[in-house]
């Protein structure tokens, strides 16, 4: 006992020097720093070469009817991709028929689930119908929805697409100007067909300004006179005489021009693909223009000394 006594703090050290040598020695990695860990993808490879992840067309989308709709002679269609869909959709090919039965034509191509077609013909019966696509292929088409214009035609002037100093009141059916510079104003309607007249009142006329009407497509300059660029057909009037005016070409100078009170009639007639101008329920010169095709809006130009009401239309 006694010589345990006396070797026994030297065997205490001995052990905890043993056990801390070893516990390095366990947790000390086995291999140098240098050493290169690379996997062997070959098996790997083969496996998914073997078993690819599968990729199909999209399926049908569906139609919204709630959302679907008809606003003079425009339609709005909407759809969504069924719940629980996982074939990714990289676009969805919208199509429409003639509105007389006849085959479908592309519309729309594109990622959007909304779309509005203006411009079709009024008092007719529209079939559409949507399919989606992806790297795959195409899908297969949705059911088909009816959709009926309007009896007749219907429109105000377009807040949304007038030029910032045009102002509308009456409903949008009377329209002014905060500028001394001519500012274009469109209808709400689309032609692409038939015959449509309808009639404007001037209800100011200060200093002699020279108002422009007619019809332009939707894409107008709407910062100068109406008539100017190549997307509208127009007849200005002072209030002596008036002109033709189309690519800033002035022609067919007439007399008659326009004061308070007095009405404009614009006379478009697409079965014949002319256009034709009334002050006052006389024809203002020949028709002003011919071989006029595509869709086209009521179009009006203006500045502050102007103030023009929509009376009627047909």
């Amino acid at each position: 006992p006694d010589t345990l006594f006396q070797i026994s703090d030297a065997l205490i050290k001995r052990v905890q020097v043993s056990q801390e040598q070893w516990v390095k020695g366990a947790l000390e990695p086995k291999v140098s720093a240098e050493f290169d860990l690379t996997l062997d993808s070959e098996p790997l490879l083969h496996y998914t070469n073997l078993y690819p992840v599968p990729v199909t067309v999209p399926p049908v989308p569906l139609l919204q009817l709630e959302k679907c709709c008809t606003r003079n002679n425009s339609v709005t269609l909407a759809w969504r991709m069924p719940p629980l869909s996982h074939n990714p959709v990289e676009g969805y090919i919208l199509e429409l028929d003639d509105g007389d039965g006849g085959q479908f034509r592309e519309v729309y191509v594109g990622k959007e689930t909304l779309c509005t077609i203006d411009g079709l013909h009024f008092n007719s019966t529209y079939n559409a119908r949507v399919k989606a696509f992806n790297s795959s292929g195409v899908g297969p088409y949705s059911k088909t929805v009816i959709l009926q214009t309007s009896d007749v035609a219907w429109f105000t002037f377009d807040p949304s697409s007038a030029h910032r100093d045009i102002v509308l009141s009456n409903d949008n059916q009377t329209a002014t100007c905060n500028s001394y510079d001519d500012r274009v104003v469109l209808g709400t309607a689309a032609f692409s067909k038939g015959v449509h007249y309808w009639e404007l009142h001037v209800d100011r006329y200060d200093n002699h300004p020279d108002p422009a009407f007619g019809i332009a497509r939707i894409n107008v300059v709407k910062d100068m006179m109406l008539g100017k660029d190549d997307k509208a057909w127009a007849m200005y009037v002072d209030n002596n005489r008036s002109w033709f005016m189309h690519c800033n070409s002035h022609t067919n100078r007439t007399e008659g021009g326009v004061s308070k009170g007095a009405t404009v009639g614009v006379l478009l007639d697409l079965n014949k693909h002319n256009l034709t101008f009334y002050i006052n329920g006389q024809q203002q010169g020949p028709p002003a223009f011919e071989n006029i095709e595509g869709v086209f809006m009521p179009a009006l130009s203006l500045n502050r000394n102007v103030q023009v009401s929509l009376l009627q239309f047909s």
